[in-house]
């Protein structure tokens, strides 16, 4: 796309369709609050509120953390390019669902916790596989090749 279409597409857009327009619009069809937001970001709920009343803008290392709560990508958060979260499959992420405080559910907590005791459980059996493989090749029993 020239600069040229990308600044009357932009043009065409309206007043309301700015970076604070879009963050705002992404957040809302995740049905967050800006304080929930905020709290994913990891940072005070004034910097959302800042960033959508167009008073700030985010720092890239924040504007892809954002795109990433979001769902949308960075693109589209700083010019409207491409699918916006209206426009796509915007479903909310299951870490955000159900649970206080924008935090996840006690369910969502429990599945992740069983989840990491079976990859634990992988890794260590991985890990006691390798430490007897390097002990037979240590003692000479096997060849490394």
């Amino acid at each position: 796309m020239s600069a040229e279409t990308m600044f009357r597409r932009l043009a065409s857009q309206g007043q309301d369709d700015t970076l604070g327009g879009r963050i705002w619009r992404a957040r809302d069809a995740l049905q967050l609050t800006q304080e929930d937001l905020a709290c994913h970001l990891g940072l005070p709920d004034a910097t959302v509120a800042s960033w959508e009343g167009d008073r700030d803008e985010p720092q890239s290392k924040s504007l892809f953390q954002l795109a990433g709560v979001l769902g949308v990508s960075p693109a589209w958060l700083i010019a409207g390019i491409g699918a916006g979260p209206d426009e796509g499959d915007c479903e909310v992420p299951e870490r955000m669902q159900g649970g206080t405080a924008g935090g996840p559910s006690l369910s969502t907590l429990q599945r992740e916790l069983e989840r990491l005791r079976r990859q634990h459980a992988t890794t260590a059996a991985a890990i006691e596989r390798l430490e007897a493989t390097l002990a037979q090749i240590g003692a000479g029993k096997t060849r490394p090749w």
